[in-house]
């Protein structure tokens, strides 16, 4: 791991995934998570104090980076939150099979190497009834933007820890053996286009 990895993108990550307008995206979607829930990719502990504790049983904290997983583990103990934490990819969960009630993923497809590998893997952990909770940021409707995250896309994952700007969640999602129930989209504001467009929602696994 490089000093930049492990100094300088844990906390230029929290700066980015902390903004306002996206801080705003967390509070419409954290919310309804309930029962037993996986965060996959919980990263410093951003969506942390959204949870609605009247709703959550228990809360595990999947992310593949320890520096990001130290700020999340402070956060969440001085929100006095019970959090599990694991240390990992999502690609392969250690946790057994339809286990949680929800799956809360933010800002982390965009990230994930084998992504569809990972969201199999989550549905496999999910419950039958259980939802994904998604809110990503992806591919851009508007064919001058889409081109131009195209062309930015190789040297921004460079410094931002592998994240792609072009992902098609909603394919992405269906081609992972998800059903999206609800969807909705826009550019966020205050944001540059080429990063903002998000897409958000509920899915739930095809058997």
């Amino acid at each position: 791991m490089s000093l930049y990895d492990k100094y300088v993108l844990p906390k230029f990550l929290n700066c980015a995934c902390g903004s306002k307008p996206v801080e705003y995206q967390r509070k419409k979607v954290v919310p309804y998570a309930e029962g037993i829930v996986l965060e996959v990719g919980i990263g410093s502990g951003l969506n942390l104090p959204f949870y609605d504790n009247s709703k959550v049983t228990q809360i595990w904290g999947l992310d593949p980076s320890e520096e990001l997983s130290s700020m999340a583990k402070e956060t969440a103990k001085n929100l006095d939150l019970d959090v599990k934490f694991i240390s990992g990819g999502a690609e392969e969960i250690p946790l057994p099979d339809n286990y949680f009630d929800t799956a809360l993923v933010t800002y982390t497809m965009c990230t994930i190497p084998e992504v569809i590998r990972a969201n199999i893997e989550i549905k496999r952990v999910l419950k039958d009834t259980g939802k994904l909770i998604f809110c990503e940021h992806g591919i851009a409707p508007d064919v001058n933007i889409a081109k131009w995250q195209s062309r930015i896309d190789p040297i921004w994952g460079k410094f931002s820890g592998g994240c792609h700007l072009n992902r098609d969640i909603p394919s992405i999602l269906e081609d992972s053996g998800y059903k999206i129930i609800e969807l909705d989209q826009m550019y966020l504001p205050n944001t540059p286009k080429v990063a903002g467009y998000n897409y958000w929602g509920f899915a739930v696994g095809i058997n």
